[in-house]
């Protein structure tokens, strides 16, 4: 039936316009340190069954195949996809990355916490570590203002040097985090996410042990978005999005044929 088919090409045009979408975000997002870029996942919709397989054909036989008619599709999930980013070395101190699995943890304003991959730090007016947004690292760790040089190790113990002291004076230990499965987190938006039940329980612990990789100071993780890949998946959406579009004006001149048949 055209009418039919011009429900089913509707929804495959939506769908192709949320594909779109996620990929003009991924690419909106290809400069952004720590992003992680999102795939869609597609099902198909129900099915009218015209003839069930397997029924009588005739008082002796079955038929071996039936006869189905797909009703469109639908996007399902946006799956966060959690590869790790390239490396660019920044000289900046407070620059940090986490070499393999982990998150750093992050205390929220209002004292949700929350975790990202993004390790842009910087000092507050009173020498926390904090995001560019201020929310501070968790757990807190402060600087000194008399500190001339500041070192984190690869398990995230921090430590600066103080004038007329021989030695370094350990300030802090970075903690991070890693879930069971980590697609489930919740995006928040500004490089954070939050746990949920899908994701499962954070496991806290020292980087470079348990599972969690090390920290690497004076670099930063670029976005995982490969903008060729992006592109192509953009072109082969439109495509898709322009068939079904098609689809729909050869059943409306179906339509139209019928019409004029019946007038």
């Amino acid at each position: 039936m055209p009418n039919r088919a011009l429900l089913t090409a509707a929804t495959g045009m939506q769908v192709q316009q949320q594909n779109v979408d996620n990929i003009a975000n991924n690419l909106a997002n290809a400069s952004t340190v720590g992003f992680k870029r999102t795939r869609l996942e597609f099902q198909d919709l129900l099915y009218q069954n015209m003839r069930t397989a397997g029924a009588a054909g005739t008082a002796s036989t079955t038929l071996p195949v039936g006869l189905q008619i797909g009703l469109g599709a639908r996007s399902i999930a946006s799956e966060r996809v959690f590869i790790q980013g390239d490396f660019t070395q920044t000289q900046n101190p407070l620059d940090m990355v986490i070499e393999g699995s982990g998150f750093f943890q992050v205390r929220q304003a209002n004292g949700d916490l929350a975790y990202t991959r993004s390790g842009q730090f910087h000092l507050n007016n009173q020498g926390q570590v904090v995001t560019a947004t201020g929310d501070t690292i968790e757990p807190a760790i402060t600087i000194p203002t008399e500190a001339t040089s500041l070192t984190v190790g690869r398990d995230g113990t921090v430590s600066v040097s103080i004038p007329g002291q021989a030695n370094a004076q350990n300030v802090g230990q970075i903690q991070t985090a890693i879930f069971p499965n980590p697609a489930g987190l919740e995006a928040l938006g500004g490089n954070l996410f939050k746990e949920t039940g899908a994701s499962g329980q954070a496991t806290v612990g020292s980087p470079n042990s348990n599972g969690l990789g090390p920290i690497n100071q004076g670099y930063v993780e670029n976005s995982n978005v490969n903008v060729v890949e992006e592109l192509v998946n953009k072109i082969s959406a439109q495509r898709v999005y322009e068939t079904n579009s098609k689809v729909i004006s050869t059943a409306d001149r179906m339509l139209g044929t019928i019409n004029q048949a019946i007038s």
